[in-house]
């Protein structure tokens, strides 16, 4: 059998995006908050979410009862316990996680949501399920385990599997290939659910939102300080959980809060969870961030982190800029906090309990 010949050389290519960035610039963010008083502002935030849960898709899935099982137990370090649940969040499409809990957790206790992003076995890495190598290395390179972080301080913490990701995928055989087993479905949620107008990032809100629900229902810990942490594609469900979700009480984004036009348009080559149909023409990531407001939100970002774009952190300066302008207005200009940190693509954990600091007791002004 020959090898296959070379494809032609090809001395000058003719690429679309220059023509797109002029398209964003034309097109885009036609629905930015442009008021000036408090009133105005409300009255845009309901528009906002109304418009956001039709661009998502929301409003065509599914309600359905719970019906939590617990799976299994296991005792792991700290005297923490990691509880493997599953919860039905549509009919017939099951939901899976650890529940980290304390020895020390009641019903004071508050939860964390802690979704994962990409490249990271879904919960397992998030969870600090170590073991594996492939895991173990992805824990230790972008600091992922930030849901047993947070069980190691005294907090419960929910790490779900999201849709396409760890007991979710698609391909039970994706399972047993390394790179599809770390990595997710994305693109193949996208393809069933964007020509039925169902965004991947409609599902995994709606997912997380149903996981408030069973938290909520099960009562044995705080949810009326509910807080959600995640990290890169976990930092994206945060976000747009917290934006449409009053009931997340407190925010912190790591490594996902930056221009659309830097960040997923110029670098096109992003997952498919972050791309809504018509997203663009309405809102940027600010604007999206700015639904939170007065909440308390935490925003970290990594001076060389690449999916930052090719203006670095100023991506990441502006859309924060858009959402402290919300805050200001509100009264609560020191709501947001925004560290930058440097390295590449990675979670942080150095100023973890000051920053949970921060978040508590702005919750609770």
């Amino acid at each position: 059998m020959t090898e296959p010949e070379q494809l032609p050389y090809l001395k000058k290519i003719y690429p679309t995006l220059p023509a797109m960035l002029r398209k964003f610039d034309r097109f885009a963010r036609k629905r930015a908050f442009m008021g000036k008083s408090v009133g105005e502002f409300e009255r845009w935030r309901t528009e906002t979410r109304t418009l956001l849960h039709e661009l998502l898709g929301t409003e065509k899935m599914e309600s359905s009862p719970a019906q939590p099982q617990l799976l299994s137990t296991t005792a792991v370090e700290g005297g923490i316990t990691r509880e493997h649940w599953r919860i039905q969040v549509e009919p017939e499409v099951w939901m899976t996680l650890f529940l980290l809990v304390p020895e020390s957790a009641d019903k004071t206790t508050s939860v964390f949501l802690c979704p994962p992003g990409h490249n990271g076995a879904g919960k397992y890495s998030v969870a600090g399920v170590r073991g594996y190598p492939p895991i173990d290395e992805k824990i230790d390179h972008y600091h992922y385990d930030y849901g047993l972080q947070l069980a190691k301080l005294g907090y419960v913490a929910a790490c779900p599997d999201c849709r396409g990701f760890g007991e979710r995928r698609e391909d039970p055989a994706d399972t047993t290939r390394l790179s599809e087993g770390l990595k997710g479905d994305c693109y193949r949620l996208a393809h069933m659910g964007e020509p039925l107008g169902i965004s991947v990032i409609g599902m995994l809100t709606w997912d997380l939102a149903r996981l408030i629900d069973w938290l909520e229902a099960d009562a044995r810990f705080d949810t009326q300080r509910l807080g959600a942490l995640g990290f890169s594609g976990g930092g994206m469900q945060t976000l747009w959980l917290a934006a449409l979700d009053d009931r997340v009480k407190m925010a912190a984004v790591s490594g996902y809060l930056y221009g659309y036009r830097d960040a997923l348009l110029t670098l096109n080559s992003n997952c498919s969870c972050n791309y809504v149909p018509h997203l663009w023409e309405y809102l940027d990531m600010g604007d999206i961030a700015s639904l939170i407001a007065p909440r308390p939100l935490w925003v970290q970002s990594c001076r060389d982190d690449r999916l930052n774009g090719p203006r670095g952190v100023v991506n990441v300066e502006e859309q924060v800029a858009i959402a402290h302008s919300a805050y200001r207005l509100l009264g609560a200009p020191d709501s947001i906090l925004y560290e930058i940190c440097p390295g590449t693509h990675q979670w942080h954990e150095e100023h973890l309990t000051e920053n949970l600091a921060f978040l508590f007791t702005h919750s609770m002004t």
